[in-house]
């Protein structure tokens, strides 16, 4: 399935939720969110977002349960090569060098080496699930 990778803050909010959480009614969606809109307003975004593809829902009982119909990894994936693609002209390295540049890095030396590892499995073709 082909999602649409945009979200407004709102359903990025929600997404956040459902990730977090695998199911969640609206009720619950709506105690997670931060400053959270109107409960008509989450059921609404709910059905925007399965209309869009990203959320599934089941009956259980009188109530509805929401779940990513997405892996959380997938999303991710396709999230950040909308955002390579777009802000990075398709360019990992160019990421990657504006990741550790940034005066804000934050780093450890651990977190460094780190990388450095997951750098030398992916010259290696190995597996780089960290």
């Amino acid at each position: 399935m082909t999602v649409n990778g945009k979200f407004s803050r709102r359903e990025r909010e929600i997404m956040e939720v459902l990730y977090r959480r695998s199911a969640s009614t609206v009720s619950e969606v709506l105690e997670q969110m931060p400053d959270p809109p109107s409960y008509s307003s989450v059921r609404a975004l709910l059905a925007i977002l399965e209309q869009k593809g990203h959320v599934s829902h089941r009956k259980d009982g009188s109530r509805y349960l929401y779940t990513p119909a997405t892996p959380r990894k997938e999303a991710a994936q396709s999230a950040l090569s909308q955002l390579v693609n777009t802000f990075f002209g398709g360019s990992t390295e160019s990421v990657v060098a504006t990741l550790l540049s940034t005066e804000e890095r934050n780093l450890s030396v651990e977190q460094l080496n780190r990388l450095g590892e997951i750098i030398e499995a992916a010259k290696a073709g190995k597996d780089l699930e960290s």
